[in-house]
C-alpha cells in the first residue's frame, strides 16, 4: 500500500522550554499535587543541578505534574510518544517534548537527548515506555546502562507512589486517593557514572524501579473512597483462577467476577480482593496478575502460543494531526510475532509484521479514548498503528504478556538470556 501521509518530522532539534512557559507549566501542575498532597523526598540532590538525566517511573499523567513540581525552576526536555502530540505538537514542542513511537530502536532519540544535554538541561525519560498496567514494574531496557554512560551525565530517578491506584491505567477516573509520594533520588554522580561498568548502571536503576503500588496502598493504610474502583480490572485480570476460563471476566462497582463460573471478589478500599465464596485465590492484584504471567510463559515454552487469526480494523497515526483510518483486516499473534495484514477503502493492501526478536514488549490500549475500544499499537519508525480486534475472543493483556515472555523465550534460545527485569 502506498502512503504518501506527511510524516511527524523526528529530526526537528528540540526547543529549551520557552521562559514565558516555565511558570505555566507549574502553574498547571500544581494544583493536583497539592489536591493530592504529594510528599516529595529529595535523596542524595544536595547542589543537584542540570544537565542530568532523569528516569521516572510510569503510571498515570499525574506523574508528569509531580515531575514538573520536583524540578522546577530547571528547564527540562520530556520524551513523549507520538498520540500525545495529536491536535497540540506546536505547544508540546515549545515546552520542550520529544517525539517518540513506542518499542522502536530509534537512533534519532539519543541525537535529540545530546543535544538536550549540551543545552545544560534535564533529559526526562519514562524508560517503562507505557502505563503499568498494575502498578507494579514494567520490564525496562537493557540500553538504558548504554544510554546513561553515553549521555555522561549525573542520572537522577523519579519514583512516584500511589499514582496508579488513584487513576490506573484500566479506569484512569481519579479517585482521590490522598497522600501520594515521590523519592527523586541521585544514583550516580557525573564522577561516579565514568566508574560504573553498564551493568551496574542497570542494576543500580533497577533496584530503584522497585515498586508495587497496591502493596503500598495497604502498607500506608491509604484508602480509596471511590464506589466504582473494581471496574474495568477485568482488562488486566483476564483469566478466572477458579475455573481458569480466559476472556469472560468482568467488573462492576466494588465486584470483579467470572461470567463463565459465577466465581466474584470484592476489592476493598485498601485496594485488595476478597472472594466472596470460597477460597481468596489472590488477594493482592499483581500476584494474579503474575499467574497469567505464568500461565502464558508456559504456552510459548510448549510452542503453542497463539491468538488465533483475529478480525481488526486499523488506524494509522503518521503524523499529529491525527488518526487515519486503514480499513479492516486480520491480525495473528503467535510464536513468530505479530502479523496484520488487509486492504484500505479503495481495495489497496497493507501489512505489518514484528518478528519475536524485534520487539521486547508492546503497548496497548484499554478503551482507548473512551470510544474506540482496546488495541494494541505497533510501530515502525515512521508509523504507529492502532489495531482493534473485533468480539470478546481475546486479550491486549495476554498479548502483551505473550510479547515479553516471546522476546525472553527467543533470548534464551539463542544463549543470551535477558537479566531479570531487563529486555
Amino acid at each position: 500500500m502506498e502512503q504518501d501521509f506527511p510524516r511527524f518530522d523526528m529530526k526537528r532539534p528540540p526547543v529549551r522550554t520557552r521562559w514565558f512557559l516555565r511558570p505555566l507549566t507549574w502553574m498547571l501542575s500544581a494544583p493536583e499535587v497539592l489536591a493530592h498532597g504529594t510528599r516529595i523526598q529529595k535523596i542524595r540532590t544536595e547542589g543537584l543541578r542540570p544537565p542530568y538525566v532523569l528516569l521516572c517511573n510510569h503510571n498515570a499523567f499525574l506523574d508528569f505534574k509531580v515531575a514538573t513540581i520536583a524540578t522546577f525552576p530547571h528547564r527540562a526536555n520530556y520524551v513523549v510518544a507520538i498520540d500525545g502530540f495529536i491536535g497540540r505538537e506546536e505547544l508540546l514542542r515549545q515546552v520542550g517534548c520529544i517525539c517518540k513511537r513506542k518499542f522502536t530502536n530509534d537512533t534519532q532519540l539519543i541525537r535529540q537527548l545530546r543535544r538536550v544535554i549540551q543545552n545544560g538541561d534535564i533529559a526526562m525519560i519514562y524508560p517503562e515506555a507505557r502505563y503499568s498496567l498494575c502498578g507494579t514494574t514494567a520490564v525496562l531496557p537493557a540500553s538504558l546502562g548504554k544510554l546513561c554512560k553515553l549521555l555522561g551525565v549525573p542520572v537522577v530517578t523519579l519514583i512516584c507512589h500511589g499514582h496508579h491506584v488513584n487513576s490506573p491505567f484500566w479506569n484512569l477516573h481519579s479517585r482521590g486517593v490522598r497522600p501520594t509520594e515521590a523519592e527523586l533520588t541521585r544514583i550516580f554522580t557525573a564522577e561516579e557514572l565514568e566508574k560504573a561498568t553498564v551493568d551496574e548502571v542497570n542494576d543500580a536503576i533497577l533496584a530503584q524501579f522497585q515498586y508495587d503500588d497496591f502493596a503500598w496502598q495497604k502498607e500506608r493504610g491509604i484508602p480509596t473512597p471511590y464506589k466504582k474502583r473494581a471496574e474495568g480490572l477485568h482488562k488486566v485480570l483476564y483469566q478466572c483462577p477458579h475455573c481458569g476460563t480466559e476472556f469472560r471476566m468482568a467488573s462492576e462497582g466494588e465486584e470483579l467476577f467470572c461470567q463463565s463460573c459465577g466465581k466474584r471478589w470484592h476489592m476493598s478500599e485498601y485496594g485488595q480482593l476478597q472472594a466472596l465464596e470460597g477460597d481468596t485465590e489472590f488477594s493482592h492484584i499483581p500476584d494474579w496478575y503474575e499467574w497469567e504471567r505464568s500461565n502464558v510463559r508456559a504456552h510459548v515454552e510448549a510452542g503453542s502460543y497463539s491468538s488465533g487469526e483475529l478480525a481488526v480494523h486499523v488506524d494509522s497515526l503518521p503524523n499529529a494531526r491525527g488518526f487515519i483510518r486503514l480499513g479492516s483486516g486480520t491480525m495473528v499473534h503467535d510464536m513468530s510475532g505479530f502479523r496484520v495484514s488487509g486492504t484500505d477503502g479503495e481495495g489497496q493492501p497493507f501489512e505489518m509484521r514484528k518478528s519475536v526478536p524485534s520487539l521486547y514488549s508492546c503497548h496497548i490500549e484499554y478503551e482507548y479514548l473512551g470510544k474506540y475500544g482496546d488495541c494494541v499499537d505497533l510501530n515502525t519508525l515512521e508509523d504507529t498503528w492502532y489495531i482493534y480486534p473485533h468480539g470478546n475472543d481475546f486479550s491486549v493483556t495476554k498479548m502483551a504478556l505473550a510479547t515479553e515472555e516471546l522476546y525472553f523465550a527467543y533470548r534464551r534460545s539463542i544463549g543470551r538470556p535477558c537479566r531479570p527485569g531487563l529486555a
